[in-house]
């Protein structure tokens, strides 16, 4: 739910109108959409090259997943982990264009421990290559203050891995 949403809904279950910090909220928001919706331009359209270099990485820290009986050891087992390195990347550019990480909550991380135990996929890889992933994006924004504002989603998404 849209930051706009839940201030009107929040308001409206209180029969008020919205307060002051609320709108101010609404405004920081609606002067904050350009640089959002640029940085989620910019994630979206290197996905294959920080999948790529995120990859290297993890799998430079982690050869065993390409070893016989790792994780990743046979091209689907792979395939399978870029996808959701893809995946997770989508959903932080959902969360950048929200300004919120709620959507990485609901969407990223509920149930998704049981799901990766139950599949035997070590969470610490998980971990790892959301770190990675971010390390990828970071090198992409030049902007300090950008790179504060994206990392904080991959930052909550590894997080919720561990």
């Amino acid at each position: 739910m849209s930051i706009v949403s839940q201030v009107i809904n929040q308001a409206d279950e209180e029969l008020r109108y919205p307060s002051s910090g609320e709108l101010a909220n609404l405004l920081d928001y609606f002067t904050t959409g350009e640089k959002r919706i640029r940085l989620a331009c910019l994630l979206r359209d290197a996905e294959k090259e920080l999948i790529t270099k995120a990859s290297q990485l993890l799998f430079k820290a982690h050869p065993d997943y390409l070893a016989p009986g790792g994780n990743a050891s046979g091209a689907k087992q792979r395939a399978l982990c870029l996808r959701d390195y893809g995946w997770y990347l989508r959903l932080i550019t959902y969360a950048v264009i929200e300004g919120d990480a709620t959507v990485l909550e609901k969407v990223g991380l509920l149930g998704v421990r049981d799901m990766y135990n139950s599949l035997g996929v070590p969470m610490a890889g998980m971990y790892d290559g959301i770190k990675f992933l971010k390390q990828a994006a970071l090198k992409e924004i030049s902007n300090p203050q950008d790179q504060a504002f994206v990392a904080s989603y991959f930052d909550y998404l590894a997080e919720g891995m561990r």
